[in-house]
């Protein structure tokens, strides 16, 4: 995204022809955005004239020759196709005037094509319980719009935060003011020095839903009719916190299993990734609308470390999280490959 800026170029008559003046002025666009938009020389045509033409020399050799005309107040567009990034013009504009007269005004530029302007936040870089982060920029900073929302509906801040230039890939710091309840969104509008803009909007949090854990039988997955109204429960207490966090974005429901370190690895994490599917079902069957996605770590990510072939009762679990994104897993013993329901 980007901010446009017309520049209206300071330029003199080489031969004073006062009409000259008044029959044709020049503006300059002379950032743009690759992909959105090139740089461009505009020529307004005020008063009659014959046709005009541009001889320019770009800072690399280029040269670029265009002629046009039109009657009073046309303005006439030529888009300078150029490399990304910044680049010096040097040359002329020469106007023919219906009495057969012509005349001359030097031209002399810069123009700027940028590529995207990127914004980089890591999850490390988001210290929420410290109430700061940092983000790094592209290109250098001229100022960022944040805004901190927590689940009361109020903002702990909202306003602008200025720089000073830094380089491109200097970490940033924003911080902001305590405020009552948990953030629910940060909301970054990161602007470079040339005024282009990107933005993101972060969901820094996670509700861990309480829960009975489901008993399965040895080496089984279907879910036994005792156990149905755990599920019952988790389920109410899903619906609930999906009722007072929902309004705030576009939530998903996570589930993960687990189990003790009796029997194979491999086999232990394809059982309690179907354990974990079994269960997803579940809440989908009782009515949850949102998106649920599901995961097995087997023996590796243990509450309870234990030596191999324990029956840790502690360890036979499963996690049931609500987010945003993608939860971040303290520990965990791969990537994850989220399965959606």
């Amino acid at each position: 995204m980007n901010a446009r800026l017309v520049l209206v170029l300071s330029l003199v008559a080489a031969t004073p022809l006062p009409a000259f003046a008044d029959a044709i002025r020049v503006s300059l666009e002379g950032r743009a955005a690759v992909g959105e938009a090139l740089p461009a020389l505009l020529v307004h045509i005020d008063e009659p004239i014959a046709g005009f033409e541009v001889k320019l020399k770009r800072g690399d050799g280029k040269v670029v020759e265009v002629k046009g005309g039109g009657k009073p107040g046309i303005t006439r567009r030529i888009e300078l196709e150029q490399p990304e990034g910044r680049f010096h013009y040097e040359g002329e504009l020469v106007v023919r005037f219906p009495n057969a007269e012509s005349g001359s005004m030097p031209l002399s530029f810069d123009t700027e094509l940028n590529g995207p302007l990127r914004l980089d936040v890591r999850s490390e870089d988001v210290d929420v319980a410290g109430r700061k982060l940092r983000f790094q920029l592209s290109r250098p900073a001229g100022r960022v719009e944040l805004t901190v929302l927590m689940d009361t509906g109020k903002k702990a801040f909202e306003g602008e935060v200025p720089f000073k230039g830094e380089p491109a890939g200097t970490p940033l710091p924003l911080s902001w003011p305590p405020a009552e309840g948990r953030v629910m969104k940060i909301s970054l509008r990161a602007f470079d020095t040339s005024d282009f803009y990107t933005g993101v909007d972060l969901f820094p949090w996670r509700v861990d839903i309480p829960h009975e854990e489901v008993g399965f039988a040895s080496g089984r997955a279907d879910i036994p009719a005792a156990e149905r109204g755990k599920l019952d429960r988790s389920h109410a207490l899903i619906a609930e916190a999906l009722a007072k966090y929902g309004r705030f974005a576009a939530v998903r429901l996570y589930v993960l299993g687990h189990t003790d370190t009796v029997g194979a690895t491999a086999d232990n994490r394809e059982l309690s990734l179907k354990r974990a599917r079994s269960i997803a079902a579940a809440f989908r069957q009782r009515g949850l609308k949102v998106p649920i996605f599901y995961e097995g770590f087997g023996e590796e990510s243990p509450a309870v470390r234990t030596p191999d072939e324990t029956a840790e009762a502690g360890n036979r679990r499963a996690e049931y999280i609500i987010a945003v994104e993608d939860p971040t897993l303290d520990g965990a013993p791969f990537s994850p490959r989220w399965r959606k329901l």
